[in-house]
């Protein structure tokens, strides 16, 4: 396993991080998602730990809390410490039915640490993220109460998720002007069916130190190949649960050239399209998961797919992104320009 430093920050995490949004089993959505109990989830967190990943991903929300609580089961019963496996999650999405049970104000997020603490079972998390922004609550008030979190102890980085280029900024600029703890990471989704990212985030990220975490690399099982016009019907969540959005006349393409490069190389589709995005220099880590022990072990083993330049630029082609404004512009513009 290859490790990255986060942002800028010490903490080195492992390459691909363990993502526990299949434990548990709660209702609404998650019954879509998850399902796996104590013992399902413990073997997985085992087989992680055994192949280097230093790193799991959770959520105050994923199966209203039983995530989490799972999670803290599974380090228990292996015994791992932060020394050899990190605690990410997240505040932002509802928790509960009252109006203070969402959101980014200083009141539920301070609610949220302890709870999360309880049933994590330890004394502070490692990584804890901003979920997406909140319009409702300044962003002032979320960073101050990250910081006091900081100070306190109960929180060692401080991260969000799904934050655009323009809130990343605005992040930044508070952080720089009053000393509070700064943003280390913002996890994306980015695969080669949505590759939004490198407009204009990637660039931001790098520019501020911020590193890049990968949330569904495989676009939700479809870059596996098994929910493309012809293939031999899956009744996985994707047919009853297009997330995330996939327009099939676009990912088509895509999926039959990943399709094709793995019989190339006598691997999946998932291991190719995670070896695509494990050697994109923007990415600190992917976060990968799996129902079953098999499925993970195969996830992991993209590590060990090298492809060829001719390959990438295969996968590089058929996954170009129609260009906004003002990016079609530059590019015109920028013809007679080098890159060096």
């Amino acid at each position: 396993m290859e490790y990255s430093t986060l942002g800028r920050s010490g903490l080195r995490i492992s390459r691909l991080s363990l993502g526990a949004m299949t434990f548990g089993s709660g209702t609404g959505i998650w019954g879509e998602i998850a399902g796996l109990d104590r013992a399902q989830a413990t073997r997985l967190v085992a087989i992680a730990v055994e192949r280097g990943i230093n790193l799991i991903d959770t959520a105050d929300a994923y199966s209203q809390g039983q995530s989490e609580a799972v999670v803290g089961q599974a380090l228990a019963d292996l015994g791992l410490d932060e020394s050899r496996m990190l605690v990410a999650t997240k505040v932002r999405l509802r928790t509960g039915a009252g109006p203070n049970d969402v959101g980014l104000g200083r009141s539920h997020i301070m609610r949220s640490v302890e709870t999360s603490l309880r049933r994590i079972g330890r004394d502070h998390i490692d990584l804890f993220q901003l979920h997406d922004r909140d319009e409702l609550v300044p962003l002032e008030e979320t960073l101050r109460a990250l910081d006091d979190l900081v100070r306190q102890g109960k929180v060692r980085h401080v991260g969000v998720c799904n934050f655009s280029a323009g809130d990343l900024e605005r992040a930044q600029g508070i952080t720089a002007r009053t000393d509070w703890t700064r943003v280390v990471s913002n996890q994306v989704h980015y695969a080669l069916t949505s590759r939004d990212v490198e407009h204009e985030i990637a660039p931001v990220a790098k520019a501020n130190e911020v590193a890049l975490l990968v949330w569904s690399p495989l676009a939700g099982g479809y870059l596996s190949g098994k929910y493309t016009q012809g293939s031999s019907g899956e009744t996985g969540r994707r047919t009853r649960l297009n997330f995330p959005p996939i327009d099939p006349a676009k990912a088509d393409p895509v999926v039959r050239v990943v399709c094709d490069i793995a019989a190339e190389l006598d691997a999946s589709p998932a291991q190719v399209a995670l070896a695509w995005i494990l050697a994109r220099r923007e990415v600190c880590s992917v976060i990968v998961g799996a129902r079953t022990p098999d499925q993970l072990a195969a996830n992991l083993d993209a590590q060990k797919i090298a492809l060829s330049a001719t390959q990438t630029e295969r996968l590089n082609q058929v996954s170009q992104p129609q260009l906004p404004y003002p990016y079609w512009m530059q590019q015109f513009h920028d013809k007679d320009r080098v890159v060096v």
